[in-house]
């Protein structure tokens, strides 16, 4: 249930930063336009080659893959300090979408479900299952990497 909340909460900060920024940008809006997240959640290339991620963006999601590859190097395991650190720059990251169109979509389809992967390493408590989420965020940026910079 906790899981839940925390992923329907995290989600509504996405949606309300995404929309807010687009907001600043003063461009006209174009009719029919909206702010849609596709059903799909493969990644596709962008023509064969990898999305390009706005600077402000990128920021926090490259000192959150730091962050994971420094895990790996400590001697000391405290998984959910970790996810504390991942958490805060999630919602920095949100709180800065200025992106738009298919980039924009795209990239959602590769942090929702890194943002899930987050918080379940926040909620479990046995080593098993740290482990395994840990794996599977360290996992979730090589597949960031493979098509976006």
């Amino acid at each position: 249930m906790k899981t839940t909340i925390i992923s329907i909460f995290t989600f509504s900060i996405l949606l309300i930063g995404c929309e807010n920024n687009s907001k600043k940008e003063n461009k006209p809006k174009v009719e029919n336009e909206e702010h849609e997240h596709s059903e799909n959640t493969k990644i596709e290339l962008n023509n064969g080659g990898k999305w390009a991620v706005k600077p402000e963006m990128l920021v926090h999601i490259r000192i959150m893959e730091t962050e994971v590859n420094l895990f790996k190097k400590s001697e000391t395991k405290d998984y959910k300090l970790l996810a504390k650190k991942l958490q805060e720059n999630i919602e920095s990251l949100t709180s800065n979408c200025t992106m738009t169109g298919k980039a924009h979509d795209e990239l959602h389809k590769w942090l929702l479900p890194y943002i899930d992967l987050v918080t379940d390493l926040s909620d479990v408590s046995d080593k098993t299952s740290e482990m395994k989420n840990y794996e599977n965020i360290e996992a979730s940026f090589k597949t960031f990497n493979q098509f976006f910079n």
